[in-house]
């Protein structure tokens, strides 16, 4: 009975050592349970055992469909005004930098075309990292006409709204879950099919066109959105909320 004690708090310690020592980042995923118990050669009972100690000790957390991962608290977005992925960051004391996956100008899909009213586009995939993490799979889209000028170093060093010479009126934002593909997955660090935030954002000019479509994939362990509510409100649902059928 005193070896089996002993031997789930010898797997914590280690399992401690290797967070502390950043082997883990914030948010990161721990190895499995399966892989864990064969790596220090005891049972998924005992594993477990362990990862409940760090549980309670607030180094570790489990989500449904994730596993076990390095705890960190959500980074918390808020809906109530037109901002950057980078501005949300540097707001809550977070290093953003960004990755440019993908540049090129490109046929608009239908759904695209649509929404932008053109049939050629700029398009450009990138990650966005938060202290050197992967935080978002971000998909841009602009009319071609606005960004002929722009180069893939340009969307390197800056968001787009920083880079068109455009008077920005509002965007309409739409958010739902879906589960994380083969690459999303293998780009944000989490298991295939594990739950995702999906953002779907229109920005608009001040004459109400609109400019860019940009797609963001979120880690759902990793961020969470906050709109605020006016009390004066004759109704506690948030505006714009409707059931998805």
């Amino acid at each position: 009975m005193s070896s089996r004690v002993v031997r789930y708090r010898d797997i914590a310690d280690d399992l401690r050592n290797r967070i502390e020592g950043d082997e883990f980042g914030l948010g990161d995923l721990l190895p499995s349970e399966s892989e864990l118990g064969s790596a220090y050669s005891a049972s998924r009972v005992t594993v477990r055992k362990s990862l409940e100690l760090l549980r309670e000790a607030g180094l570790v957390d489990s989500r449904q469909g994730f596993g076990w991962f390095r705890a960190t608290d959500p980074l918390s977005q808020s809906l109530s005004r037109l901002s950057t992925i980078e501005e949300q960051l540097a707001g809550s004391g977070m290093q953003s930098d960004r990755k440019v996956l993908g540049f090129a100008f490109v046929d608009a899909d239908d759904d695209v075309a649509e929404i932008l009213g053109v049939d050629h586009v700029l398009e450009v995939s990138r990650c966005n990292l938060a202290d050197g993490q992967p935080f978002a799979k971000v998909t841009v889209w602009c009319p071609a006409g606005l960004a002929a000028e722009l180069s893939r170093a340009d969307v390197q060093r800056a968001p787009f709204v920083e880079l068109l010479n455009v008077a920005f009126g509002g965007a309409t934002q739409t958010i739902g879950a879906d589960a994380a593909s083969a690459d999303d997955a293998a780009l944000l660090r989490v298991p295939t099919g594990s739950p995702v935030l999906k953002a779907r954002r229109v920005t608009y000019d001040t004459e109400k066109r609109a400019v860019l479509l940009a797609e963001h994939v979120f880690a759902a362990h990793r961020t969470e959105f906050v709109v605020d509510l006016p009390h004066e409100d004759a109704s506690w649902a948030p505006a714009g909320l409707r059931l998805v059928r």
